[in-house]
């Protein structure tokens, strides 16, 4: 059973300074209420390669999912929120352990917006000296903010041991972060925590229980419905090689 998690967050909204949306910033609207926030940060080898996190407009405040990987774009994200719709951020999830999901845990907490990240996550992140949540949750949790519930599944290893994803049911959004590849790309992205063969059997869990999901959103580059298939072929075949 899911542990039901309902957050009563009041925000106190006084004058707040915006600043100017740099170009390294790129918030793009998915649907009502929305939004997919892109940042860049360096994957180790010199270049710049964007990153995608997710925000959600609630009648409680603004949920984020996963932190900027560009460290000067925390401030720039929560600012724009604020200049576009007029209310704060006051909760943060991380979906997995590295830093282009968990990069701004500390920032986002000295600025009063709780942070959680599943136990298997905030462990990991102690243990690599990664950012750390400031709560945590065990199971699979059902999230209720104003007038937005999510849940958080965690369908087993793949991209990293701890991956999990965000089920958005009344928008049929699904977050996948990094466990979901692009369809723009073939590649299987960075595998220095995957297990591929596991990361297959997860895909098909996902497939199984999200049949009907109208966005699935990648950790990086673009996104459509097809990720999860799309996702399953290249982990396949690079099982295969």
């Amino acid at each position: 059973m899911k542990k039901i998690l309902v957050l009563l967050i009041v925000s106190n909204i006084s004058s707040y300074v915006y600043s100017q949306v740099p170009s390294k910033l790129k918030i793009t609207s998915l649907r009502d209420g929305f939004y997919i926030y892109t940042t860049y940060g360096d994957p180790g080898d010199g270049s710049s390669y964007p990153s995608n996190g997710m925000y959600v407009i609630t009648t409680k405040g603004v949920v984020l999912i996963d932190t900027p990987w560009d460290t000067t774009q925390f401030q720039p994200l929560l600012d724009s929120i604020y200049l576009r719709h007029h209310q704060k951020a006051v909760l943060c999830i991380s979906t997995h352990f590295h830093s282009d999901r968990t990069a701004g845990l500390d920032y986002f907490r000295s600025q009063g917006i709780k942070t959680y990240s599943s136990k298997q996550t905030y462990e990991l992140c102690n243990k690599r000296h990664e950012k750390q949540s400031q709560y945590y949750f065990t199971i699979d949790t059902l999230f209720e903010l104003g007038n937005k519930q999510f849940e958080t599944y965690y369908p087993g290893p793949g991209h990293a041991p701890d991956n999990i994803l965000i089920w958005f049911k009344a928008a049929k959004v699904l977050y996948g972060g990094c466990f979901i590849k692009s369809t723009e790309t073939n590649s299987p992205g960075n595998l220095g925590d995957a297990n591929l063969n596991e990361w297959k059997i997860s895909l098909n869990k996902v497939a199984k229980k999200y049949p009907r999901a109208n966005y699935v959103i990648p950790g990086h580059l673009g996104w459509d419905h097809n990720g999860i298939l799309h996702t399953l072929e290249i982990i396949e075949n690079a099982i295969k090689k």
